[in-house]
Formats: C-alpha cells, structure tokens, sequence
C-alpha cells in the first residue's frame, strides 16, 4: 500500500522499482500493490495515469522486447483506492480491498504529520497485526522534538520491528559493498584508523535546482534535508566498528557508537568549522540557471541554505585527530556522490620528483557510475625515477555482469524480506537529530546569510579554506 500513491516519489521511484522487481520475478506471486489517494479516481482512470506517467522513469527496461508483456502483467498487480489519509471511514474501503491473511507493507510517502492520522485509522480499522509493516519517508522531523513526537506515535501502534525508516542511499550497491570492503578484506582494515588515515571527505553534490521541491526545501535546507540522513548514514558505514555479526541489530549498534561519538559543536565550532552557501544564478549542464531567490515559491529574502560543507570529529581511539569533511549542495558543477579516504603522508620522500598531490586515496564513487578506485604512484616507462599516479580500478558494471537493482528496489525487497539492517532504528535517528540540532542553533545565533556560489560550481570558497587549513582539499581541486 502506498499512500501517496499518485505523488512524486511513488511516479518516479516506487512504481518504477516493483515494476523491476516484478518483471525480474522477484516479487511473490500474490503480490498486490494498492496506491492510495485523495483524487477521486476508479482503477480505470489511476491506470490511465500510471501508463502516462510511470514508463519514463524505467529506463533502459521500457525499451526491451519483454516490456510490453511485463508491464501488463504488472498493471495487473495494481489497484487504486481513493483515501484521505486524515478520515478514518475511507479506511473502511481499504480493508476490503486486502487479500486477508496477507504480510502488509504500507509505505508512507507522504508528509510526517500524516503518519499519527494514518498509523491510528489503520488499528482503528483492524488493519495492523504482527505482519504489517511501515516505510517511514524522510524528512522524520525537523529538529529532536519533533522527531521523538512522530517515533513516539508511530510506536504506539507497531513494535521497533516493523518500523522501517528508509534512506535510500543505504539500498547503493557500492554503500553496500563497502562493508564488504572493509570487513571481507585484510588489506585495508589495519589501516582503517589513525594515524594511517590523514582525513576522510564525503561529497553529495546535486547539478539540480529545488525545482517542484521548492516550497518543502525552503522550510528544511541542505542540512535537514541531506546531512541528517544521508551523509550522516556514509559516515557511519565509513567509521563504524567491525560488527559480531550481520544481524541488523549488531550493524545498527555500531553506527550508533558512531553518531554518539561525533564531538557536539559549540556555537565557536559552528563558526569556525561549518559553511552554508545559496546558489545564485549560473550555468548548469550547459543551461543557464536562476540563482535560488528567483526559484518559483521561494521568498525573495530567504536565508535558507542550498549548501552545507562541515569538518567533523569524532571522538574515539580510531579516528582520533583525523578530520572528517562532509559536503553537499544543489546546482553544484556536476551530479556526484562519493567517499574519499586519503591516506597519511609518507615519513620521508625517497623520490624527490614526485607529485605533491597526495600518494594513496581510496575513491569510492557512488553515482552516477558505481566504482571504487585506489591511487598509487608508479614509475613512469623510461630512464629516471619520474613519478606519477595510477590507479587500480573496479568497474562494479563490468566486474558484476548482469542485471543491478536500483536503491529503492533492493530496500523494497528488503522490506518485503523483513530485513532491517539496511534501515535506521530509532536511536540512531534521534542521536543524528541530537549531534544536527546545536548547528541549527548556532546558524540561528551567529544569524548570518549563506554565502553565494554561482551555479554549476562547487560551492563558496569559504568551503575550499575549510579544507585548507588542514592541508587538504576537495578532490576535484587537488
């Protein structure tokens, strides 16, 4: 059951994403999919609407010989029913539409103040048992408060067990794999820690604008929207200790450690270690770009921030003095996401023509092409001892042949599996909103204006003297 089912989120991903299940039999063959909304429509006409809609965002599959015989089969899954979220007798229709007997997944895409309405209609109405389950949809609050409100009444009609608070970029095949990296091999773990690393950098950069999102954006800004979750969830996977095991409790108890063990901010380390950026107008992907304050729906005053770049700590044996850049911005020079460790310098340089720039990274790419990839140096062909740096690489394309699900797709599985390694439990969520909520009252303090980049850069310069002060940079500058 998808509520908001004829939204943005359920046309472009979720749709999308059971439709690839589907078509790759990896859904059980009873599988029914219900997508709830307020239009007053009958199956016939949502039906209309998702042939319209829903193909553009399948990509390469809609173009396959089998598209067509799998896309019917799969609009033979699909139900509507006309619901408002907030009126406990539409639910009356729900129930009857379920098969009984039935594991129930009910996806929340919708805003969080709904979800009190919809979780209380569904056990008003016999609707939730030991079987169901919730996908929670970021943002899950705006700040600490509001985050324990929404777990605390969500939690009064379903155990921990069946919540599943999803961030997508947790269901990456690369995030994934990183763990594998890190725990399946001998070679990095030794040096995984201080002193060997010299500082770590976590880009999301976006080449987008707010776009339709304008008038949610603008009430919630890049360090809600994207450092919160996102980029707080890479960090964990990057620091986190090696788990006793891959039960999802044991993964999600060490990424706990990590967010309690991030150094809290005072309002002097807010100033001092933290940079918010608006994009104003620019050029991006070769088209020209408004600036921010002349995006549709956004006040022309607004202070809010389309960038954020912080220097992080955190405060354990194996990251201790080890700075931790995160980084994240819309209309940013390209689409880029990607984790890069940058080893320690070498005690002594035996080769005096060598490159300046750093010897050893770890580059792990995350969009758009998934790949990871090792700097060294090597001796270029020729006399002399003439220095320069190559890399090992792995293509996760051609090194996998075969077909790779997408994000929501492989969280999707997992939450019809009941697997919630891949999910954020609720200390973990309420531990990032406890480290994120003394920046927001540092900004609110400090009371400054984010600092302008043109779009289709890479954000302020502010950002780069951020890095530079502790002799490192951003890759792209290096």
């Amino acid at each position: 059951m998808i509520f908001g089912g004829v939204g943005d989120l359920s046309v472009r991903k979720l749709l999308p994403a059971l439709f690839m299940a589907h078509r790759h039999g990896n859904l059980p063959k009873a599988t029914r999919i219900h997508a709830l909304g307020r239009q007053a429509w009958d199956k016939t006409m949502f039906l209309s609407f998702i042939q319209e809609k829903v193909p553009g965002f399948i990509g390469e599959a809609s173009q396959q010989p089998d598209f067509t015989s799998a896309w019917a089969s799969f609009l033979d899954r699909l139900n509507y029913v006309s619901l408002d979220a907030t009126q406990s007798g539409d639910f009356v229709a729900l129930g009857a539409a379920l098969q009984p007997g039935s594991t129930r997944v009910h996806y929340f895409a919708t805003a969080p103040s709904l979800f009190t309405h919809i979780c209380a209609h569904l056990s008003a109405n016999g609707l939730i048992d030991a079987r169901t389950r919730v996908v929670l949809e970021k943002p899950l609050g705006h700040d600490l408060a509001s985050a324990q409100q929404i777990n605390d009444e969500v939690g009064r009609y379903l155990h921990e067990s069946q919540i599943f608070r999803i961030d997508h970029y947790l269901g990456k095949e690369t995030v994934q794999n990183l763990m594998v990296l890190r725990f399946g091999n001998t070679i990095f773990e030794p040096l995984w820690r201080s002193p060997y690393i010299k500082s770590v950098q976590i880009t999301v950069a976006e080449s987008v604008g707010v776009g339709s999102r304008a008038g949610f954006y603008d009430g919630t800004g890049a360090l809600r929207d994207m450092v919160q979750n996102h980029l707080l969830q890479l960090l964990c996977i990057v620091a986190m200790e090696p788990p006793v095991s891959l039960d999802p409790d044991a993964v999600r108890d060490e990424k706990l450690k990590v967010l309690r063990s991030l150094r809290p901010m005072s309002v002097a380390d807010v100033a001092r270690d933290t940079v918010r950026g608006q994009y104003t107008a620019g050029a991006s992907e070769g088209d020209a770009a408004v600036g921010y304050l002349q995006e549709a729906n956004i006040p022309p005053d607004s202070n809010t921030e389309t960038f954020v770049a912080l220097k992080v700590h955190i405060n354990n044996w194996r990251w201790a003095n080890v700075p931790i850049f995160l980084r994240t911005g819309k209309r940013m020079a390209e689409r880029r996401s990607e984790i890069v460790i940058e080893f320690a310098d070498l005690p002594f340089m035996l080769f005096p023509d060598a490159p300046r720039q750093p010897v050893n990274r770890l580059m792990i790419r995350l969009q758009p092409e998934e790949h990871v990839q090792l700097q060294m140096m090597a001796k270029e062909p020729g006399s002399g001892m003439r220095l320069r740096p190559v890399s090992l690489n792995l293509d996760l394309e051609s090194a996998f042949a075969g077909r790779r699900a997408e994000a929501y797709e492989r969280l999707l599985m997992d939450v019809i599996k009941g697997r919630l390694t891949h999910f954020m439990r609720r200390d973990e969520l309420e531990a990032a909103w406890t480290w994120v909520e003394p920046i927001l009252n540092g900004w609110q303090l400090l009371n400054e204006k984010p600092k302008a980049y043109t779009a289709g850069t890479w954000g302020p310069a502010a950002s780069s003297a951020l890095m530079a002060r502790e002799n490192a940079a951003w890759v792209e500058e290096a």
